[in-house]
């Protein structure tokens, strides 16, 4: 994460602290980025002001001198010179609202592309324990749903706002200029239309917050089921499913008319009192011009500046609503960037050894996860792993073997112990410099909606084309992957939905193959598979192990009788290890696990 980023994130939380509307000050970052865009958009902003606050005034001229000179036998030229005066205002006000609204639609969409962008690189950089307590349905939801509403006040609401307040102010202006004393009694009107607005913003900024929590719920639900759409059709539980849709979206709908409730009852209050003002101010005018104080192009004036104030006060009512609902959005958002990452690289890390001799030392590791305090996932676990050795670590589940993976990928960090790659704390590296030097197959490989090419090349994204097709070959995977459409070049589907259990491990191993780390993390590879993807499998895993220090995972006898060593364990700690052989004759664990799983 940059400085700025770091910079941005104190800010946030700076104003996290203020009133909830504050939490969109953290937008002027990104905004500043575009500052020249920023200033056009200001420029073509007063323009489009200014030919609006010119119009009553090219009225009254078309009606106290066009109408007047011409009924006084001045000829059509006064009158033709007056409505031409009027199109011209009436033109520059169109190309300078076209130019506003192209400028601040640009802005907002470069502004939230920008702060998606920030977003999304600080949150999939966070750390697994914060990953384990957030649903990704949620993180989804604040990336699209709150980020839209972020679009709009920049694309929109933020013009509309200044606008409006521009134009209120020049109406103002110039309707005392015009009529002090109807002006005067215009500006009665204005505290009342004020008043429902600020009373009801604060309730609908907790009725927004609200409602966009309710829509995060509905996105993670579907978000869910659809990701495990399988497991719902197999068990018939799409009519559940639907019901439960069905009532979270119920949920959000009547939250959200809660909001536009409150909404429209804000607008609604502000609309009428301002009009009624005018309204009764105009009935004071027309007696001043039917006394002859004022001409008619004068209370014309007047009125064409009173309906641009009003309405522009409506339009601050609507926008201040929509500043509202966006604050709420921004709340969650900053929410999440000022979630800090528990893994830190230090400010001045220890570079690896190159080449990587691949020991692995635990040394006296205790862990527990946030979410169990209570509960040790690893306590007082030592394991020294020489330079090319296979160590298989069995267990019953629960004994912490996934553990003592996510503590060396630095997934997590230990509360106390350390591990120490080739003689380095963990700890002083940085974590994507250690990950590259470790590859993982895991029980379940996770396949990208795309190429397998391109899956197997996330492995090492520089490599070319040839070493793609040798991982290929020596994953033994060259045969269905031959017989796939279009072979490499195959879209394998969400999740790799074409592919079988077996085709979509030797995926895996073919991606660890290719970046071809000294280190390799085998977790469960084959627990899952039938006995000829396991062979097919199996060999391809023999090929990956060569000269490389190998932690294994394993239930399945092939594995564990290949190992160099067996580590058995059981809640978090060592209680045996040894070879197959001398486990088995010291009896223990190790012997009932081999008699449950392995002998038959």
């Amino acid at each position: 994460m940059t400085d700025s980023s770091a910079g941005y994130r104190a800010d946030t939380r700076r104003d996290l602290q203020k009133a909830p509307i504050g939490s969109l000050r953290t937008l002027w970052p990104f905004v500043r980025k575009y500052r020249g865009l920023f200033i056009a958009w200001l420029f073509a902003l007063a323009a489009s002001s200014a030919a609006t606050l010119s119009m009553p005034l090219a009225f009254k001229k078309m009606i106290d001198q066009g109408f007047a000179q011409s009924a006084g036998g001045g000829g059509s030229s006064a009158i033709d010179q007056a409505f031409l005066i009027l199109f011209l205002v009436a033109i520059a006000l169109a190309l300078a609202t076209a130019l506003r609204f192209y400028l601040v639609s640009l802005l907002g969409e470069k502004v939230v592309a920008d702060l998606r962008e920030t977003l999304y690189s600080h949150v999939i950089a966070l750390d697994a324990g914060f990953h384990d307590r957030t649903r990704s349905g949620e993180l989804v939801s604040r990336l699209t749903a709150d980020a839209e509403l972020l679009r709009s006040v920049v694309g929109s609401s933020m013009s509309v706002a200044l606008r409006s307040s521009v134009t209120v102010i020049g109406s103002l202006g110039m309707l005392f200029y015009t009529s002090p004393r109807l002006a005067a009694y215009a500006l009665v009107g204005i505290p009342l239309a004020v008043l429902p607005i600020i009373v009801g913003g604060r309730k609908l900024q907790k009725i927004s917050r609200s409602t966009q929590d309710r829509i995060a719920d509905a996105n993670t639900l579907a978000s869910e089921t659809l990701g495990a759409v399988r497991t719902v059709q197999a068990h018939a539980r799409e009519p559940y499913e639907q019901g439960r849709f069905s009532e979270s979206l119920r949920i959000a709908v009547k939250t959200a008319r809660k909001r536009i409730t409150a909404q429209a009852l804000v607008t609604a209050t502000a609309i009428t009192l301002v009009f009624g003002a005018i309204t009764l101010v105009l009935w004071s005018g027309a007696h001043d011009v039917v006394a002859g104080r004022l001409s008619g192009g004068t209370l014309g004036q007047f009125v064409l500046y009173a309906l641009i104030g009003g309405g522009s006060i409506g339009a601050l009512a609507e926008v201040w609503n929509d500043l509202q609902r966006a604050a709420g959005g921004m709340g969650r958002i900053s929410e999440l960037l000022n979630e800090t990452n528990a893994v830190q690289a230090p400010a001045q890390p220890t570079s690896l050894p190159r080449p990587l001799r691949g020991e692995i030392v635990f040394d006296r590791i205790a862990f527990h996860y946030p979410q169990r305090v209570d509960l040790p996932a690893l306590q007082n676990f030592s394991l020294r792993v020489n330079p090319g050795e296979t160590v298989a670590l069995v267990g019953p589940s629960g004994a912490g073997k996934s553990t003592v993976f996510s503590i060396l990928l630095r997934f997590h960090d230990p509360q106390s112990g350390a591990v120490r790659v080739d003689g380095i704390d963990v700890r002083d590296t940085d974590p994507a410099d250690l990950r590259e030097s470790i590859a993982l197959v895991p029980q379940q490989p996770t396949i990208f909606a795309t190429t397998a090419r391109d899956n197997i090349r996330y492995g090492r994204l520089g490599a070319s084309d040839e070493e793609v097709d040798q991982a290929v070959r020596a994953a033994h995977a060259e045969d269905f992957i031959r017989a796939l459409p279009e072979g490499l070049s195959t879209e394998l589907g969400e999740r790799g939905a074409r592919l079988s259990g077996g085709q979509q491990q030797r995926i895996a191993i073919a991606r660890a193959l290719l970046k071809d780390a000294p280190i390799l993390l085998l977790d469960e590879a084959t627990s899952a598979l039938d006995a000829q993807s396991e062979r097919a499998v199996q060999q391809a895993l023999e090929t990956l192990m060569e000269g490389r220090t190998t932690l294994v995972i394993a239930h399945r006898l092939a594995t564990v009788l290949k190992a160099d060593r067996i580590v058995v364990m059981d809640r978090g700690s060592i209680v045996a290890e040894g070879t197959h052989a001398q486990l088995l004759a010291e009896g223990g664990l190790y012997a009932e696990l081999a008699k449950l799983q392995f002998l038959d």
